[in-house]
């Protein structure tokens, strides 16, 4: 893994206009670091579903700079923060801010993705979808979860429509295969 100089400030600054609510950018950092983890080594495409203040997509960027990243965020106020934030990091040749639904996204570019994160971004139904149009088979889908474990959360008929595969869960992370 890499670390970038001005990603602690980035995002301090984001948190600064209203888009972080962590109290500490610290432990925002360690939680994202369980999805870079979850990342397959051979991964080139990542898009973060509903990227709002750039956790995970933010520290994504500063520690795979391999990876050609799609962060999503239909608020334009925030998307902007996002573009200031990745022109802060030095990586505008790398990542792109796209600032709609993730219906766009998918319409344009479907099952084109190596990974799919998603922090907050919706209830699983919608999740689901939306990472089973945006994978290539093989392809990983990586969410943040609550504190604790429900089993209800992932049935398996939802995942079965959308072809995924529960890896289990890690630590704050579950992850899902794209069959």
């Amino acid at each position: 893994m890499t670390d970038h100089p001005a990603l602690v400030p980035a995002l301090q600054a984001i948190r600064a206009r209203g888009a972080i609510g962590e109290a500490s950018i610290e432990d925002a950092v360690i939680h994202a670091e369980h999805f870079v983890r979850k990342i397959p080594d051979t991964a080139r495409t990542l898009v973060d579903l509903g990227s709002g203040g750039g956790l995970p997509g933010l520290v994504i960027i500063a520690r795979r700079p391999d990876l050609s990243v799609t962060l999503v965020e239909r608020r334009a106020t925030r998307a902007d923060l996002l573009r200031r934030a990745v022109a802060a990091l030095e990586a505008g040749d790398r990542v792109t801010v796209v600032a709609d639904d993730v219906r766009v996204v998918a319409e344009r570019s479907p099952g084109s993705f190596d990974v799919v994160t998603a922090r907050s971004f919706a209830a699983s139904p919608i999740t689901a979808r939306w990472a089973g149009a945006l994978l290539r088979p093989g392809g990983v889908l990586v969410v943040s979860e609550p504190p604790d474990d429900d089993p209800e959360r992932w049935p398996e008929d939802l995942l079965s429509r959308h072809g995924l595969v529960d890896q289990g869960r890690d630590q704050a992370v579950r992850t899902f295969h794209r069959v």
